[in-house]
């Protein structure tokens, strides 16, 4: 059993799917790993497995990482042996990147095909776990979705014991629908933009990177009284951070916080980020 702590990299979107020119956030998850060339998993999932998707991936990947994937939509279900045995396959990965497109046809068919208890155990194991968009939602307890039609709260894999909301600024009409969620009592949990990833160790959010310089991320949450949404300081991976200390954010207090099943060795279901700035 691998003593590394548990990671997860939740972009609200960008990597090598969005950001053609640069990809900072690629390069930041690559560098939590100790190996000199990341065995790398692709789970196109949410997109069907489609093949574009895959060929970026690889292009992106291949010449630094020894790079493949595993499909659930085709009969050839991926590369380097991974219809022979997915959990063994996944488990000697140092990352597993998750593509974005429809979340909660990619719980269904996960669930199907029981990789969502594979996932939770190589997180647990300490293979960093990462993904743009629904390759974000999908670690959280709760998140919003807005692939078909008006958004709506998915129930995710719960290694998180937050909610999330992606495309933060790319997509306004989120903002105001995760703030009526909350306010209707979803879960306190973490909003991100574009270009912008939550570095999770364990379930505590340990920093918070940006591939652009003026991207945001912020802590959503209920006072009691109304929504409060907290500005976390970012860290612009061009550079130094672009935004200034400030006091730790306090954790909200949940007198009776919604059941979520834990994986095991998850932490407490309690807020924890580095250091924020009022909006």
């Amino acid at each position: 059993m691998s003593n590394r702590a548990p990671q997860i990299v939740a972009l609200g979107g960008g990597g090598f799917s969005m950001e053609r020119d640069s990809s900072l956030l690629d390069d930041y998850v690559l560098s939590l790993t100790a190996a000199s060339r990341p065995r790398v998993c692709f789970l196109p999932t949410a997109s069907g497995d489609a093949d574009h998707y895959v060929v970026r991936f690889y292009r992106r990947f291949s010449p630094t990482c020894d790079a493949s994937h595993l499909s659930l939509f085709r009969r050839d279900q991926g590369t380097d042996g991974v219809e022979d045995d997915l959990a063994t396959h996944l488990l000697s990965q140092d990352i597993i990147y998750v593509g974005g497109g429809n979340m909660l046809s990619m719980l269904g068919a996960w669930r199907a095909h029981g990789l969502d208890a594979i996932l939770r155990k190589a997180w647990r194991r300490g293979i960093v776990m990462c993904g743009p968009s629904a390759g974000s939602l999908c670690w959280f307890d709760q998140a919003l979705s807005a692939f078909h039609g008006a958004p709506r709260i998915v129930r995710g894999l719960g290694l998180l014991p937050y909610s999330n909301c992606v495309h933060y600024d790319a997509e306004p009409e989120r903002r105001a629908e995760y703030h009526r969620f909350v306010a209707d009592g979803m879960r306190p949990g973490f909003a991100a933009e574009d270009g912008v990833a939550l570095h999770f160790r364990g379930t505590d959010l340990a920093r918070v990177v940006s591939s652009r310089r003026d991207g945001a991320a912020f802590l959503v949450e209920h006072d009691g009284k109304r929504v409060r949404e907290t500005r976390l300081e970012v860290d612009f991976l061009g550079g130094a951070s672009v935004l200034p200390s400030s006091s730790p954010v306090v954790a909200p207090e949940l007198d009776e916080p919604p059941a979520v099943t834990h994986a095991a060795g998850a932490g407490p279901p309690a807020l924890s980020t580095r250091q924020a700035v009022a909006a």
